[in-house]
């Protein structure tokens, strides 16, 4: 996965989000909208990572999005 297939599919992410990161309310979830960016000044905010563990752990994440989640999976030849 990538920022831009988690943008596309944002609906089906938030709750592998929610499952990773518990404290982001739906509102965070709702701004966040799939930005990286967002999605890091959240974590800072609710965890208190500093900026570059946010990003690295939010980059972990998007990495792994699909799995598990069969509408999360990209699908080749498509």
């Amino acid at each position: 996965m990538n920022w831009d297939q988690i943008e596309g599919k944002w609906k089906q992410a938030k709750g592998s989000l929610k499952t990773q990161w518990g404290k982001l309310t739906d509102d965070d979830l709702d701004a966040i909208a799939g930005q990286r960016d967002k999605l890091v000044g959240k974590l800072q905010e609710r965890y208190g990572y500093a900026k570059e563990e946010a990003q690295k752990r939010a980059d972990e994440w998007v990495k792994t999005a699909g799995d598990g989640s069969p509408e999360l999976h990209h699908t080749r030849g498509r």
